[in-house]
C-alpha cells in the first residue's frame, strides 16, 4: 500500500472522531489546550490501537481467504464508507457533555475507533506493516481530534456532518480501488 493510500485512509478513519471533538469544541465554554491534547490522545491513541488489534485478528485466518481478501477489503472500507455517509446525511444534532473524564472520553474512543478494528484485518489480507500504517492513522487522528476541538469551539457543529461525509466517500473510493487493482482494471 502506497504512503498517500495509507495517509487518505487514516484522513477517511479520523473523520468520526475529528466529528465528535468538533461537538465536544462547541460543549467547552472556556477552551484550554488541555482539551485538545485530551481529545487527540484518547481518540489517536484508539484510533493507533484497534488497526493493530484488527492486524492481529486478520492475521490468524488469512491464510484461509487470501482468494477472496481483496473482496473482503472492498466490502468492510464500502460499509464503512457507507455508514459514515448515512450518518452525516440523518445530522444527528444531539447534546455533547462537556466532561473529558475517561468515563465520558473511553466509550466516545471506542466507538469512534470500532471502524479502524475492520481496517486492521484488511490491513492484514493487504498484508500492509501494521506499525507504522497505525502511527500514521493515530498521529492524524490525534491532529485532527485537537483541530476539531477548536474548529467546535470556533465555529460550532456547522462541519459534523460534512467531515463525516468526506470521511465516508473517501473509505468507498479506497475500497473501490483496492478491488479493482486486484482485479487488474488499475494497475
Amino acid at each position: 500500500m502506497r504512503i498517500w493510500e495509507l495517509l487518505a485512509i487514516a484522513v477517511g478513519l479520523s473523520m468520526d472522531a475529528f466529528a465528535v471533538s468538533v461537538c465536544k469544541g462547541l460543549s467547552v465554554r472556556e477552551l484550554r489546550p488541555r482539551h485538545a491534547l485530551t481529545a487527540g490522545a484518547w481518540f489517536g491513541g484508539f484510533q493507533a490501537l484497534m488497526p493493530a488489534a484488527g492486524y492481529i485478528l486478520g492475521s490468524g485466518f488469512r491464510g484461509l481467504i487470501e482468494r477472496v481478501d481483496h473482496w473482503i477489503a472492498f466490502v468492510l472500507l464500502v460499509l464503512i464508507g457507507f455508514g459514515m455517509v448515512r450518518e452525516a446525511r440523518q445530522g444527528d444534532e444531539g447534546e455533547m457533555s462537556a466532561s473529558f473524564s475517561a468515563a465520558t472520553m473511553l466509550p466516545l474512543a471506542v466507538a469512534t475507533s470500532i471502524d479502524a478494528l475492520a481496517i486492521g484485518v484488511t490491513f492484514a489480507f493487504l498484508q500492509v506493516d501494521i506499525v507504522p500504517a497505525a502511527l500514521m492513522i493515530g498521529v492524524i487522528t490525534f491532529v485532527l481530534s485537537a483541530i476539531g476541538i477548536k474548529v467546535g469551539n470556533v465555529f460550532g457543529a456547522k462541519y459534523k456532518a460534512k467531515a463525516e461525509l468526506f470521511g465516508g466517500v473517501v473509505l468507498i473510493f479506497m475500497g473501490a480501488k483496492i478491488l479493482l487493482e486486484h482485479l487488474g482494471i488499475l494497475s
